[in-house]
């Protein structure tokens, strides 16, 4: 059974008129969708692209809704996604232009009235100057540090270092050497002259 066929049961057994609710249900089916190309041939669609509309990338089988951002149309047009799947506004590239050029304006005036003298803008070169230099400074430091690493791996050691202990002095003691040696004086002698 179809959907307006059980609809139009349950209208008939609560007493209420079908025909008008199916004649509304189809109505409200036949929702056209506008398509548009972006500039790298992406098809979008939309219920109309306007402020505040969903809009969709359309591919094979199914539709993505499009991530927040600015996209550059066929007709030249900005479209900008302000939330993903909803279309923030829609604007022309030379309004795009003017209001980076507005924005430029505006930082360049802002660094101007920070530094509204010109010795305190030469001052702030001569800084920068000083910084630049300093830093090539370190980079040249580096490069020598390098070198200097790599000549020192390349040569070898003078002469190896070898282990050389001192001999072994036997100790005889000079006292008592005519009496009979005793146990201790044995293992005495053992421990001094080993």
């Amino acid at each position: 059974m179809k959907a307006t066929e059980i609809l139009s049961k349950i209208k008939t057994y609560l007493g209420e008129d079908t025909a008008d609710i199916v004649n509304d249900i189809e109505q409200t089916q036949e929702v056209k969708l506008a398509q548009a190309k972006l500039d790298n041939g992406t098809v979008l669609e939309a219920e109309a692209f306007e402020s505040g509309n969903e809009v969709f990338i359309v591919s094979d089988d199914e539709k993505v809704a499009v991530p927040v951002g600015e996209y550059l149309m066929e007709d030249g047009q900005i479209l900008v996604v302000s939330e993903e799947g909803l279309i923030g506004e829609i604007k022309s590239e030379e309004a795009k232009e003017e209001e980076e050029e507005v924005e430029a304006s505006e930082e360049i005036e802002e660094v101007e009235a920070e530094y509204a003298t010109k010795e305190e803008l030469a001052e702030v070169k001569s800084m920068l100057e000083e910084i630049k230099a300093m830093i090539d400074k370190k980079e040249e430091m580096s490069e020598v540090e390098e070198q200097v690493k790599e000549e020192l791996s390349e040569t070898p050691a003078s002469e190896p270092i070898t282990h050389n202990p001192e001999p072994k002095q036997k100790v005889n003691l000079k006292y008592s050497q005519n009496r009979k040696q005793s146990t201790f004086d044995k293992v005495m002698n053992k421990i001094i002259n080993n």
